[in-house]
């Protein structure tokens, strides 16, 4: 299948220009200008063509691969692929659980909350201003996840979110019938080997690892969609962030996104 490509510069509703080196001239670049006023407006603003991206790509007949700075954009990326008529799987990869609500977060930050939105859970604002159906919580697959706090720890355990601590768990897992999803955090990478990310956290699977995982994941052929939270370019001194976490991409859609 051909990938296309989207780019959304930004970490939030902050641009992160360093990100758009990334770019071939066949990319589609999700760049609008946002208005003035509260995050959740601006970012519903950032996601709506992010999703108007991910539905022409998938009716053209091409796989929808989103790259951003943040994982909130994973709102855009599942109202485009609904729009297009796929009810997927979604397959999460991340240090972080996502799974905050307005009653768990230590911290108030919407960053952490993405994935609890995606299955109708706490902050909705940014859902509802998408019309996003939320994920029933037994399609979700949340790997990894090394870093939870207190409130995240108790949703995972009283929810139906399949939680694989150890992500070679899904070189041999039963995956549900129907399209993958797959978005992947790069702080997932042990920090020894990308260490250029916003919140690391300690331990963690290796390159390696990751890799013969994403490997399994692209021969099922049943990825419909992929979106990255990537590294943060202006921490990537020497590149090795940006070289290894596409080369993890590269592995999971059988692809040489090299740029």
């Amino acid at each position: 299948m051909q990938n296309q490509m989207i780019l959304t510069p930004f970490f939030l509703d902050e641009p992160l220009s360093g990100l758009e080196s990334l770019a071939a001239s066949d990319w589609l670049i999700n760049k609008p200008l946002l208005p003035d006023g509260e995050i959740q407006m601006r970012l519903s603003a950032l996601h709506k063509p992010l999703a108007d991206f991910t539905r022409q790509s998938i009716l053209s007949g091409k796989r929808p691969i989103s790259i951003a700075g943040d994982c909130c954009t994973t709102i855009g990326m599942l109202a485009g692929v609904q729009r297009a008529g796929i009810d997927p799987i979604l397959i999460w990869f991340d240090a972080h659980g996502d799974l905050n609500t307005w009653q768990t977060t230590p911290s108030g930050f919407l960053g952490g909350m993405p994935l609890a939105m995606l299955i109708g859970r706490g902050e909705q604002t940014m859902i509802e201003a998408l019309q996003l159906k939320p994920l029933p919580e037994d399609r979700v697959i949340l790997t990894d996840a090394r870093d939870l706090d207190p409130g995240e720890k108790q949703l995972i355990e009283a929810a139906n979110i399949i939680h694989y601590p150890n992500v070679n768990r899904l070189l041999d897992a039963t995956l549900p019938d129907g399209p993958l999803y797959v978005h992947m955090d790069m702080d997932i990478v042990n920090p020894a080997e990308a260490s250029a990310m916003n919140y690391l956290a300690v331990g963690g699977p290796s390159a390696k690892e990751l890799q013969r995982v994403m490997r399994r994941l692209g021969r099922t052929q049943k990825i419909a969609a992929v979106s990255v939270s990537t590294w943060n370019p202006e921490m990537d001194e020497d590149g090795q962030s940006r070289e290894v976490c596409m080369g993890l991409l590269n592995a999971l859609i059988n692809d040489r996104v090299t740029r």
